[in-house]
């Protein structure tokens, strides 16, 4: 009797990170726990423990640099920049001086020093509610455990399976190292038991084009080496010991899926346009010059939010405005002539630089974004310069972030007018008409649209936001993130509002967010008339495809039958069922 009839088949459920469906054999691997030691140190020993950790640290930069080479040939640039934040995180001078520091304080050997230092930056991230920041704990650890292997002159573990070319990876989480480190003809995927969407394993898991699923919990725990597995990385399904009748099934759901996306794929060469011929705009959410890279193959006529953060996040600190420059005019040159819509500094709250923690305010609706740079209109200013620097090169245009009304956008233009003022004076190019727009995320400015869109050019929905304050739910709390629902009554008549309103004063309104880069919600977007959407490069096939086959007056009817709906579910099964109806008849 096979294995797969030997026991019960069971199912897991994690977040689908990269899409495919496999069939294969587990391999199952936790990463060794080092056992650090504590020794106490004589005061003269202290000087001879940090050139120990000097030491370690150029060892460690060598492998790190190695791996990044190694990574830029085999894959692209893009994909080895990811070792660029463990080398920030290797040679954070604050990390540095704490572990040094506690040496002298503690007199303790640098090992235990620098484990409990790291531990701490550890479990700072893992309490933040934002999911990017949290999954940069995973670079911490990787750059920390390769750092104390060092330290220790012992050797990590390799993701080495056995021999064969049908197994899949179960690990507690992956580094980006151990990514890089894995054995494309000996794997066919990885599930993890931690990780999210964003996290750089997954990243490295699409490029290699390895199917993946993270956020199942305890898969280390229920699943042992040698099971059978049948994975879809496009639903986040496991099936354990399928039976023959799962494997069949999904050997039919693999074959539909490939033809599918094949289908989606031919979209991207063509018009942003519906069957019937109106234009919509499809962009880019960007985190960085990097996500241009295949710019021209992307099938996206501009980035409609480019997430400034995000140059911040990497540096831990406020860079200057060289710096700021150097890295938007990168931005603009990539895009090619294509817009390129950039975000105003959007930190605080769950987003915080590490000299910022100990006195932040923390929650979603405290000191952030456009508050705290209106607080600090020096620091707001040096990027509002570096932004219109950038605008000489190509078309740029300025969104500000939760704004909640007339007072806050005013004093974000007077901010505006004066670095402009600045720039004249030194004699530096920019645009003197860059268009100027605001984030739709808060109810408060949701109400006063027809206010707002006398001081504007444009409106961007930020659909994230504005459905969890409308709803009065934290979407990354597990307890109520149920709650967070798209298809509520009050998010699609709030949707409604924002845009009737926008376009009755002339001013174009684009949607990004999760609704954006979901094909379920481009039939209702386009109905309720959003002039653009932008999203993810890697939903933009699917996105693309749906909106070439539809029909506007089609889509009118939709949003006209999904506005009668009294609740979600009802409102869900109408836009499943159009889309089902959509792609049967394209």
């Amino acid at each position: 009797m096979s294995q797969a009839n030997t026991y019960r088949e069971f199912q897991l459920q994690g977040i689908a990170a990269s899409s495919g469906v496999i069939q294969g054999r587990a391999w199952v691997h936790k990463h060794n726990q080092l056992e650090i030691p504590e020794r106490s140190l004589d005061a003269f020993e202290v000087a001879h423990e940090i050139e120990r950790f000097e030491q370690a640290i150029v060892s460690t930069r060598e492998e790190i640099m190695r791996i990044r080479d190694r990574v830029a040939e085999s894959l692209s640039e893009a994909e080895a920049a990811i070792f660029d934040a463990h080398l920030m995180v290797l040679e954070d001078c604050a990390l540095i001086e704490e572990v040094t520091d506690a040496v002298r304080q503690q007199l303790k050997n640098i090992e235990y020093c620098y484990h409990s230092v790291a531990q701490r930056y550890i479990a700072f991230f893992q309490s933040m509610e934002d999911e990017y920041l949290r999954e940069r704990v995973t670079d911490i650890r990787d750059v920390s455990r390769r750092l104390l292997h060092n330290l220790m002159g012992s050797q990590q573990h390799l993701l080495t399976p056995h021999e064969g070319d049908d197994w899949i990876l179960v690990a507690e989480d992956l580094s980006p190292s151990d990514t890089v480190g894995l054995n494309r003809g000996a794997l066919l995927g990885f599930l993890t038991d931690s990780g999210g969407k964003t996290s750089h394993a997954v990243i490295m898991a699409r490029s290699l084009g390895l199917p993946a699923i993270v956020g199942l919990h305890d898969a280390t725990t229920q699943i042992r080496t040698g099971d059978p597995l049948l994975v879809d990385g496009s639903e986040g399904r496991v099936l354990v010991h399928p039976n023959p009748e799962s494997l069949a099934n999904y050997g039919q759901v693999a074959e539909d899926r490939l033809r599918l996306e094949a289908r989606f794929r031919t979209s991207l060469s063509k018009a942003s346009q519906t069957r019937d011929g109106l234009e919509v705009d499809t962009m880019l959410n960007i985190e960085g010059s990097h996500d241009l890279e295949n710019f021209s193959e992307s099938g996206a006529g501009g980035v409609g939010l480019y997430r400034t953060e995000s140059l911040f996040i990497q540096k831990n600190a406020y860079p200057d405005e060289a710096t700021q420059y150097n890295e938007y005019a990168a931005v603009v040159r990539a895009a090619a002539g294509q817009p390129v819509t950039m975000r105003s500094l959007d930190m605080g709250g769950d987003k915080l630089l590490s000299k910022d923690t100990e006195t932040a305010d923390r929650s979603f609706m405290g000191f952030r974004a456009i508050r705290l740079c209106l607080e600090q209109p020096e620091l707001f200013k040096i990027q509002l310069r570096a932004i219109l620097r950038a605008s000489a090169l190509g078309p740029v245009k300025l969104m500000y972030p939760l704004i909640s009304g007339i007072d806050e956008l005013r004093a974000a233009n007077r901010c505006l007018a004066e670095a402009k003022a600045e720039l004249t004076e030194r004699g530096e190019a920019f645009d003197l008409h860059m268009k100027v727009g605001v984030m739709i995320e808060v109810p408060s400015a949701a109400l006063i649209v027809d206010l707002i869109a006398d001081e504007v050019d444009f409106f961007s929905i930020g659909t994230n936001d504005l459905i969890q304050y409308l709803m009065a739910v934290d979407r990354l709390n597990d307890q109520v993130s149920h709650l967070y629902d798209p298809t509520h009554p009050a998010v699609i008549r709030t949707l409604k509002s924002v845009i009737d309103a926008a376009t009755h004063h002339g001013k174009p309104v684009s949607v990004c967010g999760e609704m954006a880069g979901e094909s379920i919600f481009t039939p209702l977007l386009v109905g309720l008339g959003a002039n653009g959407i932008s999203l993810a490069g890697s939903l933009m096939p699917e996105v693309k495809y749906v909106l070439r086959a539809l029909q506007v007056r089609e889509a009118h009817k939709l949003v006209d039958r999904i506005l009668q709906c009294g609740d979600s579910q009802t409102a869900m099964k109408l836009l499943q069922d159009f889309r089902t109806d959509l792609l049967a008849g394209s």
